[in-house]
Formats: structure tokens, sequence, C-alpha cells
């Protein structure tokens, strides 16, 4: 199959004007590190810092019931460390769930925006 991207990319660039065809490279796909850092440019980013603040909290007690699980004995410790450890990772994973949908939803509104800038576009070449 024969991919026509970059064709297509190039008839809707001939279409707008200079302003608008730099609007339209701006929404270009992004690389991962790009759409991490795109989860902090949104109207949330203070809700986004604080997820990520008690997500390394998370981790890190995590990791201290791990260590303290591995140095015990008595089983009542065991299940209290175990049990503790598996609280915090489940909260480690449901915060990492939150910012993949938080990324995808980003990629999805920036699909959005081309999608609107083509139609516009093509909206002011029709003659009335």
């Amino acid at each position: 199959m024969k991919n026509d991207t970059k064709d297509i990319d190039q008839l809707i660039k001939q279409t707008l004007t200079q302003e608008e065809a730099k609007f339209y490279d701006e929404l270009d796909e992004q690389n991962l590190l790009e759409m991490i850092g795109g989860v902090f440019k949104t109207k949330h980013r203070w809700l986004m810092v604080i997820m990520h603040i008690v997500n390394l909290i998370a981790f890190g007690v995590f990791v201290y019931c791990l260590i303290r699980f591995f140095n015990t004995d008595n089983t009542n410790e065991l299940i209290k460390w175990s049990v503790t450890g598996f609280l915090c990772i489940m909260t480690v994973s449901m915060i990492k769930i939150f910012w993949w949908a938080q990324m995808d939803k980003n990629a999805i509104l920036r699909e959005l925006k081309r999608l609107e800038l083509q139609v516009s576009s093509l909206a002011g070449k029709i003659p009335e």
C-alpha cells in the first residue's frame, strides 16, 4: 500500500496562507518527550505537577515497603508491608494511566485542529 501522506500535506500547504502553513506545521505529530511536555502546557498543569509529585512519593514509599518486606520475618509485618506496597504500586499505575489518557487527548485535539484548518481552507476556496 502506497503512503501518500507527504503528497497530501504538500497539497494542503499549497492552499494555505503562509501564517496558516506555519500553524499547520506546529500541529505535526509529536514524539514521546514532546507529548509528556505537552501535558504540562494545558490549563490543568498544576494538577499534573501535583500528580507527578504524588507519583514520586508513592514510588518512594513502595521501595521503602519492599525493603522492609524483605528484612522482616514476622508474618503480620509481611502482610502489612506487602499490602502497603501493593497500594502504592496501584496508585502509581493509576496515575500513569491518567497521564497516558491526557497525552492521547492532546494528540486527538491536535488532529482535530488540523482537520478544522483543512476544512476552513477548503471552505475559503469554494466560490459563492
